[in-house]
């Protein structure tokens, strides 16, 4: 097996003209992708707008993900017809990190939630990221299914609680963060066993649409809101039409 040298690709996900860039770097950097894991995201506690016209909570947890994964695609889709035809044991992976936050939006609409951009408090900012998580769990079960027989397993989880820091916005955060180190609660080593198990384990080589929680890997639904298959393929078609002058064109 050959391996590649350490290539770095410096993006701010928040622009998603960058993060193109970026993912077009990598594939043509990589001649063989295996795993993309779509693992960055944010809490913001007030509105912040990108100079794309985004609301930044939107742009970094939900859209970069998907023009990543567009980007990535066709060589997640090749790299996997590579280890069927060498008779591998396990095909292409994307696990993409959502959360039990997601039962925080009781609505969607993927024509508004997607342009939204209307100012929030720190209380209304829990729906706000509930949403960017449930689209995120939407996105991977639609596609799973626009993958379906093409070798490649596409999962999320609920990484439980972490103490990483997505909450530094708000006062005392870096008090609590140590307290909460110190006491041994809040252990990123546990989100990350769930996203490296998602990744690895031959459990999930065939997996599609799955959503999982962390520590049991016990596979977990979608909200109610965002669910059915037709509201999955609008909140798709909404969002492949709204970053259409940014990705590659291809048939889906």
């Amino acid at each position: 097996m050959r391996y590649l040298s350490e290539c770095v690709f410096r993006a701010d996900l928040s622009l998603l003209a960058e993060v193109r860039r970026a993912g077009e770097g990598i594939a043509a950097h990589c001649p063989r992708i295996d795993v993309l894991i779509n693992n960055a995201g944010l809490h913001a506690f007030s509105q912040r707008v990108t100079s794309e016209g985004y609301a930044e909570m939107t742009a970094v947890n939900y859209l970069a993900p998907w023009v990543l994964t567009d980007a990535l695609r066709d060589r997640l889709t090749a790299s996997a017809s590579a280890s069927a035809s060498a008779s591998a044991s396990a095909p292409a992976r994307i696990v993409t990190v959502a959360s039990r936050a997601s039962l925080r939006a009781h609505t969607i609409d993927p024509s508004l939630d997607l342009t939204d951009t209307a100012d929030f408090t720190r209380v209304g900012s829990s729906p706000r990221y509930g949403r960017s998580k449930l689209m995120d769990i939407m996105f991977t079960q639609e596609l799973g299914r626009r993958l379906q027989g093409a070798g490649v397993a596409v999962t999320c989880c609920c990484p439980g609680f972490n103490a990483t820091g997505l909450g530094r916005e708000l006062p005392l955060a870096g008090a609590l963060g140590r307290a909460l180190t110190a006491l041994g609660i809040g252990n990123p080593q546990h989100g990350a066993d769930i996203i490296v198990k998602l990744a690895t384990d031959p459990e999930f080589a065939d997996s599609t649409g799955g959503y999982f929680a962390a520590r049991t890997a016990k596979p977990l639904q979608c909200p109610e809101v965002g669910r059915g298959e037709a509201v999955q393929r609008a909140l798709w078609e909404a969002t492949a039409e709204l970053v259409h002058d940014i990705r590659r064109p291809y048939d889906a």
